[in-house]
């Protein structure tokens, strides 16, 4: 099976499905005052990898004979009364990278607090890997994403910082997906730690200029440990100079710059969000940078849940990501980000599934994934319960039935 990458079309969808006795579908179009869109008794007809029609489950059978004519039909898909979401859109994740970090793990769970510095670890591991070691375990991380109902997922470079090691963790990235964000700013690597200025002169220049044919993105670590306020915003300068799209990682260690600077530079998000002040807050609502929020890094680290509640009662827009990396959340599972905002960032479960489907697919800009309606990508996922509740209702439980990516099964 091969999964489409960048806008190609996969080559073993159906021409039709026609997915049946659906008890609850969650659309992501808004209506009649509920946001999620929700219909009951429900039907959707997949042609090719779009999304066709979308409605109740007695009109399935005459929209489908519309569609596909009557002698051709449709494969028939009975949900047995289960309920049917948007694929989930995974947009932060470090997904190429070598070695393991579990002892930090294990040293945090005995009171060790985290630090960024523990990136340079896996800086050296991945520079050790070679490029079919990394590519077979990005592998097996698709493999694993499309197991636990994530359709389309956004991977960062950032463990490479040499210009060839960052190359390639782009290069072998865009082989599986188009979202990918160049993040040489992610530390400075010890080889430059007397030469600051040296090595954001390269993320600028040669790097960034490697980076560019294979990347969508370009982010930053605007942190204490990491990069400053005015470091972050000339390497953002960089790449936007370069026809990328800005991102950015912010306040998630403490109280920064990170928001402000990624609202004033229009970044499509700002990752974290851990501290936020009012201003913060003000800014994001004002603005169209979502707050991408990562509760498998508090999960992980044990630092403090962002406050979602305050974020999505002052207007701003939110969505959930699993942040996928060796160190600070090592879990690629968004059914477990919807359990965990739920139960500790003051969300419903509606707001936990919008924002880990079309909230991910605003923080991508993408208008294509994210809810099921006409034209949309065949993205959708079969849960093995009655509702989308479940998710957060049944933490833990492998509740993923059937994925579709792009029409057809994965």
């Amino acid at each position: 099976m091969r999964v489409g990458i960048r806008g190609k079309e996969r080559t073993d969808a159906v021409a039709a499905t026609l997915i049946t006795n659906i008890g609850e579908l969650t659309t992501n179009v808004p209506a009649g005052g509920d946001a999620l869109g929700t219909l009951h008794n429900a039907a959707v007809l997949i042609e090719g990898d779009r999304i066709a029609w979308t409605g109740a489950g007695d009109e399935a059978a005459a929209v489908s004979a519309r569609f596909t004519g009557a002698s051709a039909g449709a494969h028939l898909v009975d949900a047995g009364g289960r309920a049917v979401i948007p694929g989930f859109v995974d947009s932060h994740t470090h997904l190429v990278f070598g070695g393991d970090r579990a002892d930090e793990f294990e040293a945090r769970m005995t009171g060790a607090p985290y630090a960024a510095g523990g990136i340079r670890r896996t800086v050296a591991a991945t520079r050790a890997a070679t490029d079919d070691e990394l590519r077979a375990r990005l592998a097996a991380f698709v493999a694993e994403l499309h197991a636990q109902g994530t359709t389309t997922f956004e991977v960062k470079t950032g463990y490479g910082l040499t210009v060839a090691d960052e190359e390639r963790l782009a290069r072998l990235a865009s082989e599986v997906t188009a979202e990918v964000t160049f993040l040489g700013a992610h530390v400075v690597p010890a080889e430059y730690s007397e030469r600051r200025e040296e090595y954001i002169d390269l993320v600028c220049d040669a790097m960034l200029h490697a980076c560019t044919p294979h990347s969508r993105w370009i982010d930053v670590f605007c942190e204490r440990g990491a990069f400053t306020p005015d470091e972050s915003r000339r390497i953002l300068a960089a790449g936007i100079a370069h026809g990328l799209q800005p991102r950015v990682h912010g306040n998630q260690l403490g109280p920064g710059d990170g928001v402000r600077l990624a609202v004033e530079l229009g970044a499509a998000s700002v990752d974290h969000c851990t501290y936020l002040s009012d201003d913060d807050v003000h800014a994001l609502a004002g603005s169209a940078t979502v707050a991408t929020l990562l509760p498998g890094v508090e999960f992980s680290t044990r630092q403090p849940y962002p406050d979602a509640r305050r974020l999505i009662d002052a207007g701003a827009t939110v969505a959930l990501a699993s942040d996928c990396n060796p160190g600070s959340s090592f879990t690629s599972s968004m059914p477990l980000m919807i359990a965990l905002a739920v139960r500790e960032m003051g969300m419903t479960p509606a707001e936990a599934v919008w924002a880990a489907t079309a909230g991910g697919a605003k923080a991508l800009r993408r208008d294509d994934v994210g809810a099921l309606a006409p034209g949309m990508r065949a993205d959708l996922v079969m849960l093995d319960a009655p509702t989308r509740v479940h998710l957060a209702y049944r933490p833990g439980v492998p509740l993923v039935h059937t994925v579709w990516v792009g029409g057809a099964a994965a």
